[in-house]
C-alpha cells in the first residue's frame, strides 16, 4: 500500500499498549484518520490517552465494544480475543481486521528501501530462545539483523525505522498470527504444540491452526520439530511456494533433509550438496547454553532457519557460543548446602513445564499459580520418578496436588494455602528441608503467574531472592 492509500481512512486501533500505541502513531502519520477503543479506563491509560490527543488522535477509554462511525479497517493489539462485540460488529459490517504484525507486513517497504525478509518462529514454548539464538547465528554471519515481534520489539519499527536489515528474526505469537493473512515469511518453523491459551482461541483446533498460518506462502524453507508430528501435518498442509522444503529437526541421527545430533554434534543433512550421504558438522552440544533436551532442540532449530537464508556452518557455531539466554529460563540462581537452586520461571505452561523437568534428576519441584484451564496428569505421569518432593503454591495449586496424588503418592508434597508474594520465600524454605545434596530444586511452575505477581519475570525474582537469602543464612 502507498501512502496515498491511508490518507483520510477511518481506521480504528483496538487497545493500548506495546502495539497499539505505535500502530496508532504509525497510521496517524501516514494521514489516516485514527480512533483508539481500549478496555480500561485507568490512570495509566489516561496518561497514554492524553499523549495520543495531544497528536491529534482521538481515544475513547473503556469502551472497547461499540465499532466507531465510518470505520474501513480495525488494527488489533494481540490480546483482544475474536469473539469480542467489536469484531462481531466489524464482521456484520464488512470491516476488515488485522493485527499488529499484518500491519508491519503491509507497510514494509513503505520507507522506499528494499523489505528485509522475515524469518519466522513459533510454537508453544521456546520461541524467544530460539529467536534471539537465530539473531545471534545471523549476527555471527555478519548480517544486519535484530530479533522483533512477540518478543517485545516492536514490528512496525523495524520496517519503517532508520536502520536497515538484510533478515529480520520474528518471533510470532499465535494470537499474532491468528490476525496476519498476508503474511509470508522466507522461512518458517513451528517448534512444538501443546495446549495453551485454549480459553482465547475456543478449542486446541483453532489454536493449532493459527499456529500453522506461519508456513503460508513460504518460499525456502517449512523448518518442523520431528518429534512433533503436529508441527509435520502443518507442514504438508500448508500453500506454500514451488520448491519451498520441508526440514525437520531431531535430538536423534538425523535423515536427510534434516538437522540432528551425532555424538555430541549439531549436524545438517538438508543444506549439503548430497544430503543422502554427507552432514555438515555444524557445533557441539556444549556450545548450546544451556545445553538442556529442549534447548538443543530451539538451537537446531534456529540453525534450520539460518542455514535456510544461506548462513555458513562456522556462523551457526559463533553465534550459538554467544548467545546468552534471557533470565527466568532454566537460570542457575545458586547452590546453596549442596543442593542447585533452578529459576524457570518462563515455564508457565505444562509443556514448558515438561522440558525443564525432563533436564534435572532428583528435583525437589516448586509448582502452582493460574492453570489456564490445563490439566496435569501427563506431567506428572512423566516426573514421578525424578521427583524428591514438591512445593504447591497459587491459586490453582489443587489440580497438581490431585495429579499427584494419582499418579506420585509417595512424593511428599507441601501445599502452601496462601498466594501472597511472600509465599515465595515460605516455599524456598520448603524445598531446601525437602532437598538433599545433589538433588535440584526446581521452580518450573506449569502456570502463568498472574495470580500473584505481575508477570512471571517478578515471581522469577521473588524466587531468586529466597534463594539468595538462604545462601546468607547458610554462609
Amino acid at each position: 500500500m502507498s501512502n496515498q492509500d491511508w490518507q483520510g481512512k477511518h481506521v480504528t486501533v483496538a487497545g493500548l499498549g506495546v502495539s497499539g500505541i505505535p500502530a496508532a502513531r504509525v497510521l496517524h502519520g501516514l494521514g489516516a484518520v485514527v480512533t483508539v477503543v481500549n478496555d480500561g479506563d485507568d490512570e495509566r491509560s489516561r496518561t497514554q490517552a492524553a499523549e495520543l490527543e495531544a497528536q491529534g488522535i482521538t481515544v475513547r477509554l473503556g469502551d472497547g465494544a461499540t465499532l466507531p462511525e465510518s470505520t474501513e479497517l480495525i488494527v488489533t493489539t494481540p490480546g483482544w480475543k475474536p469473539d469480542k462485540p467489536l469484531f462481531v460488529a466489524a464482521a456484520e459490517a464488512g470491516v476488515p481486521v488485522w493485527g499488529d504484525v499484518e500491519l508491519a507486513w503491509r507497510l514494509r517497504g513503505l520507507n522506499g528501501r528494499e523489505p528485509a525478509p522475515w524469518l519466522a518462529v513459533t510454537g508453544t514454548n521456546g520461541k524467544t530462545t530460539t529467536v534471539r539464538m537465530l539473531a545471534s547465528i545471523l549476527e555471527a554471519a555478519g548480517l544486519r539483523t535484530a530479533a522483533v515481534g512477540n518478543i517485545g520489539v516492536s514490528l512496525l519499527d523495524a520496517v519503517l525505522g532508520d536502520e536497515t536489515y538484510d533478515v529480520l528474526a520474528v518471533e510470532l505469537s499465535s494470537y499474532q498470527l491468528h490476525w496476519a493473512p498476508s503474511l509470508r515469511a522466507h522461512s518458517a518453523v513451528v517448534l512444538n504444540l501443546a495446549p495453551d491459551h485454549l480459553d482465547w482461541h475456543g478449542s486446541m483446533e483453532a489454536y493449532i491452526a493459527d499456529k500453522g498460518r506461519i508456513y503460508e506462502g513460504n518460499r525456502i524453507a517449512c523448518v518442523y520439530n520431528a518429534a512433533d508430528k503436529a508441527t509435520e501435518d502443518l507442514v504438508r498442509e500448508a500453500d506454500v511456494e514451488e520448491g519451498c522444503r520441508a526440514i525437520g529437526f531431531t535430538l536423534g541421527t538425523p535423515g536427510p533433509s534434516q538437522l540432528g545430533v551425532v555424538d555430541g554434534i549439531l549436524v545438517d543433512r538438508a543444506f549439503v550438496t548430497n544430503r543422502q550421504k554427507q552432514a555438515q558438522e555444524l557445533a557441539e552440544v556444549g556450545d548450546v547454553n544451556p545445553p538442556a533436551p529442549h534447548n538443543i532442540a530451539n538451537a537446531l532449530a534456529a540453525a534450520a532457519l539460518a542455514r535456510a537464508f544461506g548462513v555458513e556452518p562456522r556462523a551457526v557455531r559463533d553465534g550459538l557460543r554467544a548467545f546468552r539466554p534471557d533470565a527466568h529460563r532454566i537460570e542457575h540462581v545458586a547452590d546453596v548446602a549442596g543442593v542447585a537452586y533452578i529459576d524457570d520461571s518462563k515455564a508457565t505452561n505444562t509443556h514448558a513445564a515438561e522440558a525443564s523437568l525432563a533436564a534435572y534428576d532428583p528435583i525437589v519441584w516448586i509448582a502452582g499459580g493460574l492453570a489456564k484451564g490445563a490439566t496435569f496428569d501427563e506431567l506428572v505421569t512423566g516426573a514421578a520418578k525424578r521427583l524428591r518432593g514438591v512445593v504447591l503454591m497459587g491459586r490453582d495449586r489443587a489440580f497438581i496436588r490431585e495429579a499427584l496424588a494419582r499418579h506420585a503418592p509417595e512424593v511428599p508434597v507441601v501445599d502452601l494455602d496462601r498466594t501472597d508474594t511472600g509465599a515465595m520465600s515460605e516455599a524456598v524454605r520448603e524445598a531446601a528441608r525437602l532437598a538433599r545434596p545433589g538433588d535440584t530444586v526446581l521452580m518450573a511452575p506449569a502456570c502463568a503467574s498472574m495470580d500473584m505477581f505481575v508477570n512471571y519475570n517478578k515471581r522469577g525474582e521473588a524466587f531468586a531472592d529466597a534463594v539468595r537469602a538462604l545462601a546468607g543464612e547458610s554462609a
